[in-house]
């Protein structure tokens, strides 16, 4: 692996790499460089932080897990003309790519399912050396979708505390056990001059150009059609985003997945069934080779 980094299987390293068009994106690393490597992209309004419990497991494991800020989210930068197509958010990855220095496996939530598709279906296959989309496929639930985006855009002003926030998103996930203000929250805000807190990402990237790709199906199961690394399909049960047909329909444009049906989990897999989901992960992992 190019990256000179010292091996730390206990804590992740801070990473700083170069995206498209200069755009700074952070990450962590964990484990020992080296081992094989696995990129985890997060979903859209997500940060690096999502994937603590994966990253660390598949570090004890015996992977280099590198968890990353999409552009305009978390400690990366925001685009500064607003480029958030899905094709940018490849791009970015591509980089990233190119500065480890070779074929990671690449898990991907929702936004990052996406863009692992478009990036290995079509813009630069052979890169991945394995696939993982969790909770995403080409033609996702509008409904669904649309409670997503009206989460994503409800709190414009930002919430007065950490625990208000909790509550909004303990509305958002009813299904999940309350506990006051979840661990680590605070990593997916930002606190403001004015001492409001506000969601960590940029809202341009939820604008129509940005979403373009992310909504013509037909591009994504052209994608599908066209994945050749070992793939495997991660559904949350519960999921208002990808429903039993949409799944049966990626499964047919993608013969070769795998596809593991997740309980007591919705569309944020990881968060709601770490535990079912990282052990999932591993055993495609090994069988992947």
């Amino acid at each position: 692996m190019a990256l000179n980094l010292p091996a730390s299987p206990g804590e992740p390293a801070p990473l700083r790499f170069r995206g498209a068009g200069g755009v700074a994106i952070a990450g962590d690393g964990w484990g020992r460089p080296g081992d094989r490597a696995v990129l985890l992209l997060h979903g859209g309004g997500q940060t690096r932080h999502a994937w603590g419990g994966t990253a660390a497991a598949l570090a004890r494991s015996g992977h280099f897990a590198i968890t990353l800020d999409a552009r305009g989210h978390g400690d990366s930068e925001w685009s500064g003309d607003g480029d958030y197509r899905l094709e940018a958010f490849a791009e970015d990855v591509l980089a990233v790519i190119a500065e480890i220095g070779e074929r990671p496996a690449i898990v991907g939530a929702s936004l990052g399912g996406l863009t692992s598709l478009l990036l290995e279906g079509e813009l630069a296959p052979g890169r991945a050396s394995a696939v993982v989309l969790v909770d995403v496929v080409p033609r996702v639930e509008q409904d669904g979708a649309q409670r997503i985006h009206a989460f994503m855009t409800g709190s414009p002003e930002g919430f007065a505390d950490l625990e208000e926030a909790a509550r909004a998103i303990a509305g958002y996930l009813p299904h999940r056990p309350q506990r006051g203000v979840p661990a680590g929250l605070a990593k997916n805000l930002r606190q403001g001059p004015d001492g409001r807190w506000r969601w960590h990402w940029d809202p341009a990237f939820l604008s129509e150009r940005a979403l373009t790709a992310v909504h013509d199906v037909e591009r994504m199961r052209g994608c599908a059609r066209r994945l050749r690394p070992p793939t495997l399909l991660v559904r949350g049960r519960m999921s208002d985003i990808v429903s039993e047909s949409g799944a049966r329909e990626f499964l047919a444009d993608c013969p070769h997945a795998r596809f593991v049906d997740v309980s007591e989990a919705g569309h944020m897999v990881a968060g709601d069934r770490n535990d079912a989901f990282t052990a999932a992960v591993l055993d495609f992992l090994r069988d992947a080779g």
